[in-house]
């Protein structure tokens, strides 16, 4: 149990560094004040382009991929031949990569105001179970290019995750994924919530 909670507790510190917030400043904007307020990749491209937005990519979705690698760590890495998560593994991992969405979401280092979690939750993915993830990605390339829109192509793919794991996971796994991606959706609604109040 000590061992869990420090897996959770490591997620939600990583999930609160505020990528986002730093990368813009290096470059003299407020993230949370311009744009679409959101501090994720996704606005600060729009304001910044897409090289200064790199880091951002990478560091939001990193922290998905930490956290959840340190819920393996510490629960013996318990995976299938494909490398999903099962057995002891799982509680550890899927708490941790919660708790990373939720310091994206509501980061301790940045006033609890955070992003959106969807590339925290793309990282957890790639650990939680490898294939899907892959498969998601290849939903997002064929996306994109089809339609002419990353963006498309990124909500295709996210939606896509559960119907892919179910191919190599049990059902209540996936039910665990979509648990997952209720944070993500309460981050959504809490943002809209605020941009009705402004």
């Amino acid at each position: 149990m000590v061992e869990v909670l420090t897996a959770v507790i490591a997620g939600y510190l990583l999930g609160s560094v505020p990528v986002a917030v730093l990368v813009a400043r290096a470059h003299g904007v407020d993230p949370r004040d311009v744009g679409d307020r959101n501090p994720g990749y996704w606005n600060v491209k729009e304001q910044l382009g897409p090289r200064a937005a790199v880091p951002v990519f990478a560091g939001d979705t990193l922290k998905g991929v930490l956290a959840a690698l340190a819920g393996l760590l510490v629960s013996g890495a318990d995976t299938t031949a494909l490398g999903a998560v099962t057995g002891a593994s799982v509680v550890p991992v899927y708490l941790a990569v919660a708790a990373a969405m939720a310091g994206h979401a509501w980061p301790v280092f940045a006033a609890f105001r955070g992003g959106r979690s969807v590339l925290t939750f793309a990282g957890g993915i790639a650990v939680i179970c490898p294939p899907a993830f892959v498969l998601a990605v290849a939903v997002l390339a064929v996306t994109a290019v089809a339609r002419r829109s990353f963006a498309v192509g990124a909500r295709l793919a996210v939606f896509s995750v559960p119907v892919l794991q179910l191919l190599f996971a049990p059902a209540e796994l996936v039910a665990a994924t979509g648990g997952l991606m209720c944070l993500i959706g309460l981050r959504f609604g809490q943002a809209a919530l605020s941009a009705r109040r402004r």
